[in-house]
């Protein structure tokens, strides 16, 4: 009997000495990596994600884990961050009960929608087209068949998990477009006499006009100085959106014909909603817009982004032809 005992004991240790080597195994990264797990993946390509991520000296454990608990039938999704040293057994675990890590979305100002649900996209598990159709619930202005950008997007970097569906994104974006409009950014919409809707719509002229920091407030106000004289805003961005070639360096008269209520030479006071969709800074510039007498802006000659204001037609006309002449110089025609 005690031989017998002896060797059941010896047995059980060896048992034990083996589960210990097989389940203690570690990750070998030399620093944090995510593992991406994706709605189409099945238990043997978690296994190569896990082995090429991990680096582990053996997927044993993790194997023999995800048999006994029927991991291949209720594999989750998401971004899952694998620390060196971590043990094979806390991140089957993380897998098992979905202790995903988020990341940080950068939500961008583009102005051709496309080019911004690619961008979004990409950075998330999301599909392009799924993105493209969740989007049309948002606010877009229509006119004359040409859309404006949606209303509710605020270029930001939030905190997201890559594996959020479509339609929870465009929510968590029309509720951080509901958090941006603060009282206090209500009361000063008010002061300019703009809506919602028309300081986005200013706002998305601007970053179309100038993308140096410092002179958007300035420009703000150049604007609202046109809008308040009754003045036409004759704004380029805006011919370029009507006629909806982005490839436009030059605007001709050709272009500054085209019937459009985008068409800011034309129809006399701001577009009917975005033509791209603005920053946090172009809408804070318009909220905040420099009090100014300027009337007219034309882009340096020197192309160097920022621009010469002037208070007279006449002061203007001389900037413009410095910078024309440069156009012509440089073989600039279209």
């Amino acid at each position: 009997m005690k031989k017998t005992a002896y060797i059941i004991v010896a047995a059980l240790a060896l048992v034990a000495i083996a589960a210990y080597f097989v389940f203690s195994v570690s990750a070998r990264n030399v620093e944090t990596a995510y593992l991406y797990i994706d709605r189409d993946d099945t238990l043997d390509s978690v296994y190569a994600k896990v082995e090429a991520t991990a680096q582990p000296s053996s997927m044993l454990g993790f194997q023999t884990l995800a048999s006994l608990k029927g991991y291949g039938d209720h594999i989750r999704t998401g971004r899952y961050a694998v620390e060196p040293g971590t043990s094979m057994v806390s991140l089957f675990r993380d897998l098992r009960n979905h202790n995903e890590v988020p990341i940080q979305l950068v939500v961008p100002s583009r102005r051709e929608l496309h080019d911004w649900v690619g961008k979004v996209a990409a950075q998330l598990m999301i599909d392009s087209l799924e993105l493209s159709d969740a989007v049309a619930a948002l606010s877009c202005v229509e006119a004359d068949g040409r859309k404006a950008l949606p209303v509710e997007i605020i270029p930001n970097t939030y905190e997201v998990y890559w594996d959020t569906s479509a339609e929870k994104l465009v929510e968590r974006l029309q509720t951080e477009y509901q958090r941006f409009w603060t009282d206090e950014r209500k009361q000063k919409a008010q002061q300019q006499g703009l809506s919602q809707l028309e300081v986005s719509t200013l706002a998305s002229i601007i970053d179309s006009e100038t993308a140096y920091e410092p002179e958007k407030a300035r420009v703000a106000g150049l604007y609202l100085n046109r809008l308040r004289q009754g003045m036409l805003l004759q704004s380029d961005p805006t011919v370029i959106f009507a006629v909806g070639d982005f490839t436009i360096r030059r605007v001709l008269n050709e272009h500054l014909r085209i019937e459009s209520p985008f068409n800011t030479y034309r129809t006399k006071g701001l577009p009917p909603g975005p033509i791209r969709i603005p920053s946090i800074s172009a809408l804070d510039a318009v909220l905040n817009a420099e009090q100014n007498d300027y009337l007219y802006m034309c882009a340096k000659e020197d192309f160097s982004g920022s621009h010469n204001f002037a208070k007279t037609y006449g002061e203007h006309l001389q900037n413009a032809r410095r910078y024309i002449n440069e156009l012509n110089k440089r073989g600039i025609k279209r």
